[in-house]
């Protein structure tokens, strides 16, 4: 039997994903796939359109037969610790092969890509830091230190790309965990990752897809040509239950209030409060009024929205140095069961005393430092939905059993 490992947000699953996910099947001839989602908070700092639970739901339903979570500590992290915690859980699982979609299309790139920088890890650095100090982004010195490196190979991948930046870093996760995982990419086809508008093609990116939402004030009429029937259903009760889709703008008060209280000392605690930027956000907060232009006032060439903006989700959380740090020298140390269904309980039945990490299907029998906050979160990210919903949140999240479809 074999299983293919998927690495996701799904935020909504949406017809390019159903392409990533049929299309890795076929090509890896796999039995069963495993896929392991974020949770309630996603890499680029922002809280999910819909629950964890509900975005579960939508992948089963497309044909995913087992999907777990990605701890926060992971999940809302920069795309190296993001790839290693995912590729981490996945080998736990014992998968055979990860499939990941990219610019690129072919593996050969990547490999010669992860061989070339670690052989050349220190001048790489070295680059970095010294395009870092010019005042760029991480991610836009990295891309700059590369293009400054001698004797690149002649197939290497174009570490511009946002695809391209995560499959680099999950080959090199696999290399760095020692795993016997096979891992292979598909090209992605359609709307780039960040595009926001789809022309007539019916795959458009997560992106454009909320924007279509929150353009329409929710009405899903704009987008369902672009999901699976399962997921515009899903969407569709959600909103029928809850009356909205959640983001930022949700939480903004609440940021508000947590800036507004709290001494510079206690934000510099928080993780990526770096280089007295709490001063700055704590000088703009009273004169904005909107989330989304409070970013647009804070942010800088070095201090990127999405820099920004999961700095602002750890200081929701309250996500301390000390916890989220351990999360760049370790691994995952539990795994979260969200869902499955039959295919994937047959597969867990079967390989469970294999896996070495502690499988969580309720909260109450495990709990370490990672799983607090995961905990923290979930019940930070309860409070942008309407109030009379909380208490049932709240249950489904200590209280039910993982999904089964």
């Amino acid at each position: 039997m074999k299983t293919l490992g998927l690495i996701v947000e799904y935020n909504p699953f949406h017809n390019g994903h159903l392409y990533h996910l049929q299309q890795s099947k076929k090509q890896s001839q796999a039995d069963t796939v495993i896929a392991v989602m974020s949770g309630n908070f996603l890499q680029r700092g922002e809280p999910a359109l819909v629950s964890k639970w509900t975005r579960a739901k939508m992948a089963l339903e497309a044909g995913v037969d087992l999907i777990v979570e990605l701890p926060y500590a992971f999940a809302t992290q920069r795309a190296d610790r993001f790839a290693f915690g995912a590729v981490s859980i996945l080998d736990a699982l014992k998968c055979d092969e990860i499939i990941f979609g990219s610019e690129s299309g072919k593996i050969e790139p990547f490999m010669n890509t992860v061989d070339f920088l670690n052989e050349n890890q220190k001048e790489y650095n070295d680059w970095i830091q010294k395009h870092v100090q010019t005042g760029v982004s991480y991610p836009t010195a990295a891309s700059m230190a590369f293009s400054e490196l001698q004797g690149r190979p002649q197939e290497s991948v174009d570490l511009t790309k946002p695809n391209n930046i995560l499959g680099y870093h999950y080959v090199n996760s696999i290399c760095q965990i020692g795993s016997t995982m096979n891992i292979d990419t598909i090209q992605r086809t359609g709307a780039g990752y960040h595009d926001e508008e789809h022309g007539t093609d019916k795959i458009a990116s997560a992106t454009g897809i909320r924007k279509i939402l929150f353009g329409d004030k929710g009405s899903l009429s704009g987008i369902k040509d672009l999901v699976p029937p399962t997921t515009f259903n899903g969407l569709g009760q959600h909103q029928q239950i809850f009356g909205t889709f959640i983001s930022w703008e949700r939480y903004f008060n609440f940021l508000k209030h947590r800036l507004i209280t709290s001494s510079p000392e206690e934000l510099s605690q928080v993780y990526e409060c770096v280089e007295g930027i709490e001063n700055r956000l704590m000088n703009q907060i009273l004169r904005s009024e909107s989330f989304s232009g409070f970013l647009e006032d804070v942010k800088t060439k070095r201090y990127t929205w999405t820099r920004l903006q999961r700095l602002c989700t750890h200081l929701l959380t309250n996500a301390k140095k000390e916890t989220m740090d351990k999360a760049l020298t370790v691994q995952p140390t539990y795994i979260r069961l969200l869902g499955m269904n039959q295919k994937g309980q047959l597969y867990l039945n079967a390989n469970k005393k294999k896996v070495e990490l502690p499988i969580v299907s309720t909260l109450s029998k495990h709990t370490d430092d990672f799983l607090q906050l995961d905990i923290i979160a979930t019940n930070t990210y309860i409070l942008g939905f309407p109030v009379e919903h909380h208490s049932r949140l709240w249950r489904q999240e200590y209280s039910n059993p993982p999904i089964r479809v």
